[in-house]
């Protein structure tokens, strides 16, 4: 055991991911100030809609969402020089992760996934060369690393393409549905609008996006076939960048390639300068015991997150349980129709509710057919009221429709739902139970049924 995980091995292709996931992640927080996605998503909204018991996260007033992100794409400029590492690496997943858990409007598993990678990056020796930590500190200057580093980015990236391919197998996604439906919304893309309405497109990406997925990480593993497995690895996130763009993700799993490739190709192509490592020192850190307790038991919850759907009622396609957090990736389309109702306690006076009032066009359209943003919505309307000396109870009107299918009644309307209590690990009642192939009528009219 100590062979295999303690054994020294050249750090290239971690330092190279340094100066890589450095940029994206400061592109990512200077691009978002300048695409507008703060302004949309932050600073517009009167409120967030955060995960639930996180309620004191909330964006800083006036301004300070653009500072925030400014900010945070400076410590990923650091982080890609290599300078002060650790503090900005830190920094920057700290900021992050509280951007990614105060908002669930603009709600992403690739943002879930960049979390991750940025806590992973803290603790990892990614500075030991070509940064200016290494410079400025000659002593920290190391060409290796533990072999175990290698092998834990490997097997959290390998998680995520599993689970992603599984998540796929499923009727809808299966007989050409879901790809049919996503491609329907780019017809209008200059050149390749057209080109992406044909039926061998979507049976195409419909069973790439299936072996892809599944097939990627041991393509890359396999040195006789990881030359094509990279040139698929290209072609296939640059089709999605092109088609779905999804920011920097594409980009990053192109990266991901890095700690697949040798030492030597990687050194010959980007760092000549730097010397091989051929030791194979074995170096038992102190820390062993915590090292062999903390990554075996986070690899286990992320093997254990994407499985809890399971142990709700019903379809997480319908009830959303299990949903987040579990690399369920551009698997499905769901819409909404949402309309509130308060009753007045003391005068048992009932009146419809114009809650787009309190919400952003993007929270609108988010809102009306995930639960746990209907119910915070409810919770909002509640103390609204109350503050204006109203004691309410909240009642929804609310009907989706999965892929394509009819709408169907999805909220018990008889259920004050601003007097329910959020439950973490338990079905929620008031979600009613998905009606029998609901999510199986792609040629069903767009008009709410009764």
């Amino acid at each position: 055991m100590n062979k295999w995980l303690f054994t020294h091995i050249d750090n290239t292709g971690l330092v190279l991911w340094r100066v890589v996931f450095g940029a994206l992640i400061a592109i990512e927080g200077y691009g978002a100030v300048m695409t507008g996605w703060v302004r949309r998503t932050m600073v517009e909204p009167e409120f967030t809609f955060n995960f639930i018991g996180l309620e004191f996260l909330q964006p800083l007033p006036g301004d300070g969402m653009y500072y925030y992100f400014v900010l945070m794409g400076t410590f990923g400029v650091f982080v890609m020089l290599g300078y002060r590492y650790r503090f900005s690496m830190a920094a920057y997943a700290l900021m992050w992760s509280c951007v990614y858990l105060m908002q669930k409007s603009s709600y992403n598993n690739h943002y879930y996934l960049m979390m991750l990678l940025c806590w992973i990056m803290v603790f990892l020796p990614a500075h030991r060369w070509f940064s200016l930590d290494a410079w400025l500190r000659p002593k920290i200057k190391k060409p290796s690393m533990p072999r175990w580093v290698l092998i834990f980015i490997i097997a959290q990236i390998w998680i995520v393409y599993t689970y992603a391919s599984v998540a796929k197998w499923y009727p809808d996604w299966l007989d050409g549905t879901i790809a049919e439906l996503f491609m329907r919304g780019k017809a209008d893309y200059w050149l390749i609008g057209e080109f992406l309405q044909l039926d061998w497109v979507h049976w195409s990406i419909t069973y790439v996006g299936i072996l892809f997925d599944l097939l990627i990480v041991p393509l890359l593993l396999w040195k006789r076939t990881r030359l094509l497995g990279f040139g698929i690895s290209v072609f296939f996130h640059l089709f999605n960048s092109i088609v779905f763009q999804i920011g920097i993700f594409p980009y990053m799993s192109i990266a991901f390639a890095l700690f697949f490739f040798t030492p030597e190709l990687l050194r010959k192509r980007f760092l000549p300068k730097k010397p091989p490592y051929t030791a194979n020192e074995l170096i038992v850190p102190a820390y062993k015991s915590i090292l062999l307790t903390v990554l075996p038991l986070y690899l286990l919850i992320q093997l254990a997150l994407p499985l809890r759907h399971w142990a709700f009622q019903d379809d997480v396609l319908w009830t959303e349980e299990g949903h987040r957090l579990s690399w369920r990736m551009m698997l499905r389309s769901k819409r909404g129709s949402l309309n509130i109702f308060v009753v007045d306690k003391a005068t048992n006076e009932r009146t419809f509710y114009k809650y787009s009032e309190l919400l952003s066009k993007k929270q609108q359209r988010a809102v009306k057919s995930k639960p746990d943003m209907i119910w915070q919505l409810a919770q909002r309307i509640k103390e609204q009221e109350a503050r204006e000396g109203r004691d309410v109870a909240v009642y929804v009107d609310c009907r989706v429709k999965v892929n394509g299918g009819k709408y169907y009644k999805f909220i018990d309307p008889e259920i004050d739902l601003a007097a329910e209590p959020w439950q973490h690990f338990k079905h929620h009642d008031w979600i009613l139970p998905s009606p029998e192939d609901y999510h199986n009528y792609p040629e069903a009219a767009d008009t709410p049924q009764k």
